[in-house]
């Protein structure tokens, strides 16, 4: 039986923002910028490889802000403590 996915077309991620980061990655949909012109020529494969890629890539930006957040909330605890010194 046929994945669904090989079926149909897969589509494009594209949010219409294309604003980049300081990696170059779109900040909302975060494909390359090779990754954003090639997109209508590349494979079924090649947009399924380019798709598990911007996955990972948003996974690592939100454990990075978690690791933002959790840091400045240990900061504001020591903070406090020392004025109650």
């Amino acid at each position: 039986m046929a994945n669904q996915i090989e079926i149909f077309d897969i589509a494009n991620p594209c949010r219409r923002v294309c604003e980049t980061d300081k990696q170059g990655y779109c900040l909302a949909c975060f494909r390359s910028r090779e990754e954003r012109f090639g997109w209508l020529t590349f494979s079924q494969e090649q947009k399924q490889d380019v798709l598990r890629l911007c996955r990972q890539r948003v996974l690592r930006k939100r454990y990075s802000l978690y690791q933002q957040q959790k840091a400045l909330s240990e900061h504001r605890d020591e903070s406090v403590q020392l004025d109650l010194l």
